[in-house]
């Protein structure tokens, strides 16, 4: 299925609306879509965001052909989707699971019905898709979290969550890649960052990677903090 639609979210940008839910196929139109027109450096485009069903267009009005890029858009997001895997690896996150770093695998554990252990096993099973990074830089959400242990987000948020904080929210888990308030339940912490402006590449993750977590614990999680955090297993990859 094709459908989209091309809506004017005011006089300097577009927004191209794929289908109303959270699916990959999906995902991987709309990332496909903004890096074509990534690729395509129209005149007067300021900059192209992908979510996890739509893609926004910023251009300067004044310096931008609106019928060429509304042209260039609607041809694009006809396009099928060919989401393949391009060999590269996936982004393979260390996360040290409870005790003080994830003051919420308790409460995870006893929605799910499920030991922390059990817990822990679910979450580290799956290969996530990075369907968007948003709210703060490096922030990416990833799906989906298997079903028992798919927690809602907690009735009050806490005013500090620390850097590396791994969450759940539903059907979505994510890193938090700076000290932010944040509702989501927090069952462990990265020594990795997600965002770091002096890296070369300054994102961990990025829209359509593959991400897979795995369990260390407290001592190993301390040395490679100290040690900065190295990636295992490479940079990233499609999914």
């Amino acid at each position: 299925m094709n459908a989209f639609q091309i809506v004017s979210a005011g006089d300097a940008a577009l927004v191209v609306e794929f289908e109303a839910r959270i699916d990959p196929l999906v995902n991987a139109r709309a990332i496909q879509l903004a890096e074509a027109l990534q690729a395509a450096r129209m005149p007067g485009v300021l900059d192209v965001v992908p979510t996890f069903r739509s893609v926004a267009i910023y251009f300067d009005p004044l310096r931008t052909n609106g019928d060429a890029l509304l042209a260039r858009v609607e041809a694009e997001a006809a396009k099928p989707s060919s989401d393949r895997d391009t060999g590269r690896p996936a982004v393979r996150v260390p996360v040290c699971y409870g005790g003080e770093l994830g003051p919420d695998l308790a409460a995870v554990a006893a929605f799910s019905h499920l030991s922390e252990a059990e817990v822990i096993t679910a979450h580290t099973a799956r290969t996530y898709r990075a369907f968007m990074v948003g709210f703060v830089p490096g922030f990416a959400y990833l799906g989906t979290v298997e079903e028992r242990i798919a927690m809602p987000r907690r009735d009050t948020p806490r005013v500090r969550v620390p850097i590396g904080s791994v969450g759940i929210a539903g059907v979505q888990t994510g890193i938090y890649p700076m000290e932010t308030p944040g509702g989501w339940q927090i069952v462990g912490r990265t020594p990795l960052k997600p965002f770091d402006p002096d890296r070369a590449e300054p994102f961990l993750i990025t829209a359509g990677d593959a991400v897979q977590f795995y369990a260390i614990d407290h001592d190993r999680f301390l040395d490679m903090e100290r040690e900065g955090g190295p990636v295992e297993g490479g940079s990233r990859a499609s999914i």
